[in-house]
């Protein structure tokens, strides 16, 4: 039983890691790369997946030099000063109301698909939070159990996916390359590796043990790295590059082409289903991040009429969001994605991990990324790269 126990709480993070990446943003990841096409896409897949890998190892170092059950907001304050706080506080805001809104409208709007749209959006909006959004209140138990379920969801869907749609690939379609414009998608990729503010709540779920965490960040975001190469490659083989740049000009994700060049109904409910089982998993690891920030931030204490608040703010307050604009989704996701995850999960990470230890001395003792500040002034500098080709 103890051995059950202690491999749950592996697979359980594991899981945690790769559902809160796995998420809206891949669906708008062959779209998102079609400018380049798909050998172009592995290289840019895997430079991000390697980036995001180090700085959440990075969010993990700085974690354990913090005090149990300490979150961002914390860490920006102890390690950057009152200047990271404030950062901290405003990026942080910005990009998970933005991520929120997205997860909301698209819960919704799935709900509506599903029901053959006898549902209006707004109320299956209410239908999809009145389902999910109770797990994230009771806590980070509840949500890794029933993510672990939806996770199974998100699998089955994936292979049955992928098995249907295999005969219609056309390995000529996979030969146009552009490696110039491949990273255009960067942006996007930047956001479909987004796990990070994860990584706080991950240290005290799995008992600050430092080879458990490491092991679920690595292999959590390998999954995901596997999944999108083997859907892109998917995409890209049955969807032509006019039709995904059709895509891309209106602002559609890749399942609306693809369903259009197969006419199967079938797969298409397939793509569907997939479509909400990884928004729903990706919407637990970031609400259930989001309310430890804010309940840090506020110095709520952990008992359950103290989450009143937060859950109010991740929750509440994008479903009036999306009553407002229910076409908001697309727009919240761009905001997102190349300067909030930049930004918030990119930039503040090494910026933390270079304060800690070469101006306040932390202990090296449980360092995860090796070669000094040539290692992360290469990475900083990446996120510049990456902020550049945003505002391009």
């Amino acid at each position: 039983m103890h051995i059950f126990h202690k491999m749950g709480h592996l697979v359980g993070g594991t899981l945690l890691v790769a559902g809160t990446s796995i998420g809206v943003g891949m669906l708008a990841l062959p779209v998102a790369t079609s400018q380049g096409g798909f050998l172009p896409s592995l290289m840019v897949y895997l430079v991000c997946w390697l980036f995001m890998l180090a700085t959440g190892l990075l969010v993990m170092e700085a974690c354990l030099w913090m005090p149990e059950g300490s979150n961002l907001i914390t860490m920006a304050t102890k390690l950057l000063g009152r200047g990271g706080q404030v950062f901290c506080w405003i990026v942080y805001l910005f990009l998970f109301t933005c991520l929120m809104i997205a997860h909301v409208a698209a819960g919704g709007s799935i709900v509506s698909q599903i029901s053959g749209h006898a549902i209006p959006q707004w109320l299956g909006t209410i239908i999809y939070l009145a389902v999910f959004s109770p797990a994230v209140y009771l806590g980070t138990l509840w949500v890794d159990r029933l993510n672990m379920a939806l996770m199974t969801g998100v699998i089955l869907t994936y292979f049955l996916f992928v098995i249907f749609a295999a005969g219609y690939v056309d390995l000529n379609l996979l030969k146009a390359m552009d490696f110039n414009k491949a990273w255009l998608a960067l942006p996007v990729v930047f956001t479909a590796f987004g796990y990070q503010s994860l990584i706080p709540t991950l240290v005290t779920y799995m008992k600050r043990d430092t080879k458990k965490v490491r092991f679920a960040i690595i292999c959590g975001t390998a999954i995901p790295l596997v999944i999108y190469i083997i859907w892109d490659l998917l995409i890209h083989g049955i969807v032509p590059i006019a039709g995904l740049l059709e895509a891309l000009h209106l602002g559609q994700n890749a399942v609306e082409p693809l369903g259009h060049y197969l006419n199967n109904p079938m797969i298409n409910k397939l793509g569907v289903a997939f479509a909400f089982f990884a928004m729903t998993t990706s919407m637990f690891g970031l609400s259930i991040a989001y309310m430890d920030f804010l309940a840090d931030g506020f110095k709520l204490k952990k008992k359950a009429f103290h989450r009143i608040l937060p859950y109010s703010i991740v929750f509440i307050l994008p479903m009036i969001i999306t009553w407002i604009d229910p076409t908001i989704f697309l727009h919240a996701l761009n905001y997102a994605g190349g300067i909030g995850v930049a930004l918030l999960l990119g930039a503040m990470p090494i910026a933390m991990v270079w304060a800690g230890r070469y101006y306040q001395k932390k202990s090296l003792a449980h360092q995860q990324i090796w070669g000094g500040k040539a290692v992360l002034a290469i990475l900083m500098a990446f996120v510049v790269f990456e902020l550049v080709i945003q505002l391009y």
